[in-house]
């Protein structure tokens, strides 16, 4: 005797259940909108300008050091001091030409290092080749140095129970565009792709401080897609277009795109078109957050910097009045 076939009204409900799963594995990823999230920022760091201004007649100064003339480093800085002028905060130009020296330089940071007014200082990297990075970054003083590189400020972050004056600002901007897309941290498994000195460590040492275990992702790494596959936070900083595939990012993970690569693309008037380390169409049918490339960690990067310049200055200016 045949058995009898499965009713109809079984037969339906094992179809909505599978229609409801499949929609559920194709739905997309919460795109992380880094201009409203900095824009959110610059609104609190206004207000807070504000209040220095009214109750102690001071605000924020930030000093912007660029050596040469290279295109993308003005258009950085240009974005820098748009941005100071919209909220409140005092900007101090310092243009050098190309062939400065490097002791002139340091006199530079020196006098800016003196001035009361001046609560952060940022000399623009890259610098021509004849100066020495390290050597000038050493030069800023500790209580000025809004961009984080300071050995002391990296030393302090990178031990248990020390708290560094000010945070580098784009692994700053990581996490906390994290926190203001209330994805959890603490006991989470988080990678870092990428170990430059500016992104990839020192944001694998604030999630190690943020109580996530951390894996660094690098150049020497191998496999890397088995590790990032149990990445609940992903960290790209790699430098490499599209290096990360949708198929690399476990279901539900955070991904924070740091990379900014410009790829050819004759559709446009530039002639090319800027994306991430991750391959973002693929990602975002995974993924349970990402950023986008443009805006996404950019417009915080900047936002970061006055908000360090904001707390320098609250620091002096609280404390002498």
């Amino acid at each position: 005797m045949l058995h009898n076939p499965v009713p109809r009204p079984h037969l339906s409900l094992a179809l909505r259940l599978l229609l409801h799963n499949l929609i559920q594995s194709i739905k997309m990823a919460t795109v992380i909108d880094g201009k409203a999230v900095a824009q959110s920022i610059r609104s609190e760091i206004a207000t807070e300008v504000r209040a220095l201004s009214e109750k102690y007649g001071k605000v924020p100064g930030l000093a912007v050091v660029i050596v040469g003339n290279r295109k993308d480093s003005q258009s950085y800085v240009g974005m820098k001091r748009k941005a100071c002028a919209e909220l409140g905060i005092k900007s101090f130009d310092i243009d050098l030409p190309e062939q400065v020296s490097e002791a002139d330089l340091i006199k530079e940071v020196h006098q800016l290092n003196v001035n009361p007014d001046v609560h952060g200082i940022l000399v623009q990297l890259p610098l021509p080749k004849h100066i020495n990075e390290e050597k000038i970054l050493t030069e800023i003083s500790l209580e000025k140095d809004v961009d984080g590189f300071h050995p002391l400020n990296i030393g302090k972050l990178a031990m248990k129970g020390r708290d560094p004056l000010f945070l580098p600002c784009t692994p700053k901007a990581c996490l906390e565009l994290l926190s203001r897309s209330g994805v959890s941290i603490r006991g989470k498994n988080a990678v870092v792709v990428g170990r430059s000195n500016i992104v990839g460590l020192p944001a694998s040492l604030l999630l190690l401080k943020a109580d996530a275990t951390v894996t660094i992702v690098h150049s020497r790494t191998s496999q890397p897609e088995s590790i990032i596959r149990e990445a609940d936070i992903v960290i790209a900083a790699a430098g490499q277009p599209a290096m990360i595939k949708g198929s690399w990012i476990k279901p539900g993970a955070a991904v924070i795109d740091v990379g900014t690569n410009a790829v050819d693309d004759p559709t446009r008037k530039s002639g090319y078109r800027l994306v991430g380390d991750v391959d973002f169409e693929e990602a975002s049918k995974v993924a349970g957050w990402i950023t986008p490339v443009p805006g996404g960690v950019g417009p915080m990067t900047v936002t970061m910097l006055l908000k360090n310049t904001l707390e320098g200055a609250k620091r002096v200016i609280e404390k002498n009045n």
